[in-house]
């Protein structure tokens, strides 16, 4: 474990927990002889889970105090979502660490996202019980920092569509639907041109090098518009 320590810039005091952060289940079914290893990560990461949603809602209110309720929800959703902590994990090469059976044990397998996300809530919940909720913030502060700057600098993917459809559901009780109402260029650098309309109404039109990208800003210039005070449900037929 010394070297793994030394990676990550924390010393633990009772190593016991920093390995049991990297033992998935299939590993304990497998060797259930392994005297020093009888609890998988699945504890740890639920701990994790619950002191990195805590400390993440907590530096944004800080950080953003001019920011809604719901915009704080969607940025910490961002943040701590299965891909964003993957590659926090990967970051970290954390995968190579990881104890798991023979029979899944393939490079394809340590690459899944949900099981590098698991690692890192594990871990987090590691440092917690060794260190307390300072040394995790310490330690997840330039995470957090870091992946902020790329989704305030577009760098980072946001769901807008998921958004809208929120937004709309809980306001109209209706499903946007997109179209596709244009597309100009050569055939190696197309633009799409979507529009998104809720009901019979359209609420934005966007343009992008893909459909799905076209789709996107269609959805953020409607939750644009549904931000507008004279909003209603009777606008939607």
């Amino acid at each position: 474990m010394e070297d793994i320590q030394q990676q990550l810039g924390v010393r633990f005091t009772d190593e016991g927990l920093l390995m049991r952060a990297f033992v998935h289940r299939s590993f304990i079914h497998e060797h259930p002889e392994r005297n020093g290893i009888r609890e998988s990560n699945e504890r740890l990461e639920f701990l994790g889970d619950a002191v990195l949603n805590f400390l993440t809602a907590a530096w944004l209110y800080e950080r953003f105090p001019e920011r809604t309720e719901g915009e704080l929800t969607h940025l910490r959703a961002a943040l701590v979502k299965t891909n964003t902590l993957a590659g926090f994990s990967r970051e970290l090469d954390l995968s190579r660490h990881i104890k798991i059976s023979r029979g899944e044990d393939t490079p394809v397998s340590r690459n899944r996202p949900a099981l590098l996300a698991d690692v890192f809530e594990s871990l987090l919940g590691a440092i917690f019980l060794d260190q307390g909720l300072d040394a995790v913030r310490e330690f997840v502060s330039p995470f957090l920092e870091r992946q902020m700057a790329a989704v305030l600098s577009g760098a980072a993917e946001i769901d807008y569509r998921t958004r809208l459809q929120e937004r709309a559901q809980s306001i109209f009780n209706r499903t946007p639907a997109y179209r596709m109402v244009g597309v100009a260029g050569p055939d190696h650098e197309r633009e799409f041109t979507m529009e998104v309309t809720i009901g019979e109404v359209s609420y934005g039109v966007g343009v992008g090098p893909s459909k799905q990208l076209a789709a996107q800003a269609a959805a953020r210039e409607a939750l644009g518009r549904l931000q507008e005070p004279d909003e209603s449900p009777d606008d939607v037929r």
